[in-house]
């Protein structure tokens, strides 16, 4: 398994096997775990200015605020995991998400 940048907006990419989770920045323990990283230093704001919609969470404790909605950062994965397989000489039967609907 090799390095999977995902570009989350602005020419901004981050390599997702880093990534911990992706969260909607409402709740208030996402509000605290951002406010904790921007007071220890290891908040990266990627959102050029626009409106936070992803707060992504990673192995090293860095927490990424991105412009872009985690549904539509977890589609961009996909379709690079997908092209990867389908590059690969795979086929695919279902993608099924986490909720069990299929794709």
């Amino acid at each position: 398994m090799g390095i999977e940048l995902v570009h989350i907006g602005f020419s901004n990419t981050i390599v997702m096997n880093r990534v911990i989770a992706i969260a909607s920045p409402n709740s208030a323990p996402t509000k605290r775990t951002i406010h904790e990283a921007r007071n220890k230093g290891l908040l990266i704001d990627m959102t050029n200015g626009r409106r936070t919609k992803a707060v992504i969470i990673t192995d090293s404790g860095h927490i990424v605020l991105a412009a872009l909605a985690p549904e539509t950062i977890a589609g961009r994965l996909q379709a690079t995991q997908t092209e990867g397989f389908s590059e690969r000489g795979g086929s695919m039967l279902a993608v099924e998400q986490r909720d069990g609907s299929s794709l």
